[in-house]
Parts: C-alpha cells; structure tokens; sequence
C-alpha cells in the first residue's frame, strides 16, 4: 500500500490548515487565494451535483420554496 501515490500531497504539497499571515502578504495575494478556494469550493459543489442527482433535485426545490416564502 505504500507504493500508491497520495493524492493530497501530489496536488497540495503545503500544510492543512490556515497559511501562516505575516507582514509580507499583500491584500493581492489574499484575494488570490480567496478567489482559488471560492472557485474549488464551486467546482467540488458540481462534482457533488453530478454524483447524486436526486439529492441535488431535492436540495434545488428547497432553496426554491425557501426563497418563495421569504418575506423581503
């Protein structure tokens, strides 16, 4: 089992967890970083879509009937 390739590190060679804020991060490379997580947190929701339909229809009707009956 140790020969198979681990897919976190391949892909993600940093630490879990929050990167480390310093002095020296700029409000750019923050935003960049917000914007990647922003966009795999999206991808990851459409993966999820596709692998469970049903749930997806379900989940897609309750948002609906929720914003039916909110009162703006």
């Amino acid at each position: 089992m140790t020969d198979l390739p681990n897919r976190e590190t391949d892909q993600n060679p940093s630490p879990p967890g929050p990167p480390p804020q310093g002095p020296q991060e700029s409000e750019a490379e923050r935003r960049r970083r917000r914007a990647r997580f922003l966009r795999e947190l999206t991808e990851a929701r459409e993966l999820r879509d596709r692998v469970q339909p049903r749930r997806a229809k379900t989940a897609r009707l309750r948002h609906q009937m929720r914003m039916r009956t909110f009162r703006w």
